[in-house]
């Protein structure tokens, strides 16, 4: 398929095909976004159509943790877990020391407990609420996950959802044209097949649900310099999609220094080690057996961290008590399978896999050194070790949008019928690695697709009572 990216095309020039072939909204992206607003869309009564370059629909969000924040849903109030939207607006504002976009802020933060509670009530998705530890900046409990846990669970409950509702979702569908007239209005899309053709389809409305640039390398050199060596570990569908049509019609970008990073990257296995483990009293350890950041701050600036040791490379390290808890990951488990952790009897057995001196590593393990954590007991031989990278994950800045998903131009005017959310838009994370609140993308991808679908269809016919 080609690697060209998107362009924008003058609307009288559209294929009179393509007016054959209409549909009131069309979404770009088949990811927790897209899925999201295209069931929200359904249960509006408006008909819509998802556009996803891949074979299935999986993006970010199944190389995620597929776990969503959320305040206030019916599985919470089961648990009697105290919480409310003031409260998490409250916790995302304080993690990225108030520099994201409070209008976003407290949409998102009213709009993700209705939208997980939508998404079980009427379209059968099961929540829990992860239990036994708090990611880092929440409050309170209010991580939820459907059963298995994973981001692909997650997306294969969601498409299931999506065909359950008999919504046309076309796979290998590379959207590469946005067809628009003089004053930005979006009359329609041209998506290119595998063997090259393209395909065109008309529409009132379009809603941009692909993801960031982060696997856009020469984006990421220009717009995300510290990250320019990184590995990238998100989606290949990263690749800026959004941005070049935003800077081709005019729109705002915004928070482009915003990026979730992790600094958990089992290597040479390539796969995701759960920061649940740090949480509950692992720690991360160099080249030389020291610590050399606070864990409890985020995943997120982790990354950073990590990246700054020797060789780019630190040791996750942890007791028996915190491999039984992250053996109730499957993620973890897959890692365990593939040989990521190793398993130490004593301390000079750890130094000498790590290759570091056991004295200052046994100062270490003891809580001597800087960083410390009162309360936190100190780790017990046999001890465990999983050798990490830091990671780029997914950029969390994009086109600029309203509360309402409305993509803003340069002047701050909302554009006639284009709305974004997701990896596509600016998050709640600021403009800076360490703003990332644990969670913030799916809660971007899911309380921005919902949003953005109750916007397109007020676009389409104003409603006369429904209101996100």
């Amino acid at each position: 398929m080609s690697s060209t990216l998107p362009t924008i095309r003058r609307a009288d020039s559209m294929p009179a095909a393509a007016r054959d072939n209409h549909v009131p909204v069309a979404i770009v992206g088949g990811g927790a976004c897209g899925l999201t607003a295209a069931l929200m869309l359904h249960d509006l009564g408006v008909d819509c159509a998802v556009l996803e370059r891949d074979g299935t629909p999986t993006g970010s969000s199944a190389l995620s943790s597929g776990f969503i924040p959320a305040p206030g849903t019916q599985v919470q109030k089961d648990l009697s877990i105290a919480d409310s939207a003031e409260r998490f607006a409250a916790d995302i504002t304080a993690k990225a020391k108030g520099r994201a976009a409070p209008q976003l802020v407290q949409a998102y933060a009213r709009a993700i407990g209705p939208a997980l509670d939508a998404l079980q009530d009427r379209h059968g998705l099961e929540w829990q609420v992860l239990d036994g530890f708090l990611y880092p900046g929440h409050s309170v409990r209010r991580m939820h996950a459907v059963p298995e846990k994973t981001g692909v669970g997650l997306m294969g409950r969601l498409a299931n959802a999506v065909a359950a509702a008999d919504i046309p979702l076309v796979t290998d569908a590379a959207v590469r044209e946005l067809w628009a007239d003089d004053t930005g209005l979006l009359l329609g899309v041209g998506y290119e097949r595998p063997d090259g053709t393209l395909e065109h389809l008309s529409c009132d409305t379009v809603i941009l649900a692909c993801n960031g640039f982060g696997g856009n390398a020469a984006m990421v050199r220009e717009l995300l310099p510290e990250m320019r060596d990184a590995l990238f570990a998100g989606h290949t569908g990263n690749d800026g999609s959004a941005i070049a049509w935003g800077r081709a019609l005019g729109a705002c970008l915004a928070d482009l220094g915003g990026y979730q990073g992790h600094g958990s990257w089992a290597i040479p296995q390539g796969a995701l080690i759960s920061w649940a483990l740090m949480m509950e009293g692992g720690m991360q350890v160099n080249a030389q057996g020291r610590r050399f950041h606070d864990e409890t701050q985020g995943y997120s600036e982790a990354s950073v961290h990590v990246l700054a040791q020797p060789g780019g490379v630190a040791w996750n390290v942890f007791d028996a008590p915190i491999l039984a808890l992250a053996r109730g990951f499957p993620d973890f488990v897959d890692a365990e399978a593939a040989g990521a952790v190793k398993h130490c009897d004593s301390v000079q057995a750890l130094a000498a896999l790590i290759g570091c001196d056991d004295t200052a590593l046994a100062a270490t393990l003891a809580g001597q050194g800087p960083y410390p954590r009162p309360g936190t007991r100190a780790l017990q031989a046999p001890f465990c070790a999983v050798k990490v990278t830091g990671a780029l994950f997914h950029t969390q800045g994009g086109l600029d949008i309203d509360a309402q998903c409305r993509v803003l131009d340069t002047q701050g005017r909302p554009f006639p019928n284009l709305l974004a959310a997701g990896g596509a838009a600016r998050g709640v994370s600021g403009d800076a690695v360490w703003g990332y609140l644990s969670g913030n993308g799916l809660l971007s991808a899911v309380a921005g697709g919902y949003l953005a679908a109750y916007t397109a269809a007020h676009l389409l016919r104003p409603p006369t009572g429904s209101k996100p």
